[in-house]
């Protein structure tokens, strides 16, 4: 079977030769996983496949999210499509490696950005729980449960059982919503309430709720945090 491949476009628009010069910042999405690519088959050049599947899955996101028998379009066998969802996994675990090196958590920003890339790709409410020391430094961070597409539960109990554990001085709560709308519902508010006030007992500052969702045209975010919102009694 011919093959068309990324060698044999004009120089100008190979996808490496235009990284090699200029970085990758320059290149577009379907650039760079053309590059991952390498080949296509007779009639799709690398780059044609790659402006085929973000055309199909929308977005990185959609792409990530895709399993390796969705990824096998015509063109992408099962030695690309494992070298894609490869692509992907390192740049998960890259996030949690930077994730490991103890930052200040002192503003939602920060928080949102320890966790994006966890609640990314979740289709259902997942509870994690940041736990912090006195210098608000990252102890670690904690999943504690699961919940529907637009409910997650979650006992006092559980909270403050890992934070005792782990010696926390303070504690942000942190979930997700696959809607990808970060406004707080009813029960996000009384939860993050009721939690507020089993802290107070325990002497366990709760800094913050953040909800994790999207950026849209209207959204220039991709969360919400409680505490900016005006839900935590001064």
């Amino acid at each position: 079977m011919q093959v068309a491949r990324i060698e044999d476009m004009n120089l100008a628009d190979r996808p490496r030769e235009r990284l090699y010069a200029h970085g990758a910042e320059a290149l577009r999405n379907s650039d760079l996983i053309a590059i991952i690519l390498r080949t296509g088959t007779k009639g799709a050049s690398a780059i044609d496949l790659a402006e085929i599947l973000m055309k199909k899955f929308g977005s990185l996101e959609g792409l990530a999210k895709a399993s390796l028998d969705d990824l096998r379009i015509k063109g992408i066998g099962r030695d690309k499509a494992i070298a894609l969802k490869s692509a992907f996994t390192l740049a998960k675990r890259m996030a949690e490696e930077l994730r490991g090196e103890s930052p200040v958590l002192d503003n939602p920003e920060r928080i949102a950005d320890l966790l994006r890339e966890e609640n990314r790709l979740h289709e259902v409410e997942r509870f994690q729980l940041v736990l912090l020391n006195t210098r608000r430094k990252l102890i670690r961070w904690e999943f504690l449960t699961q919940g529907t597409v637009d409910t997650v539960l979650v006992h006092p109990r559980d909270v403050f059982r890992a934070a005792i554990s782990a010696n926390a001085s303070a504690i942000v709560l942190v979930h997700n919503h696959p809607s990808g709308d970060p406004t707080p519902s009813e029960a996000d508010i009384k939860v993050t309430r009721d939690l507020i006030r089993a802290g107070q007992l325990l002497k366990i500052d709760v800094l913050d709720h953040i909800i994790m969702g999207k950026r849209s045209e209207e959204r220039v975010k991709d969360f919400a945090s409680l505490r900016e919102l005006g839900y935590f009694y001064s």
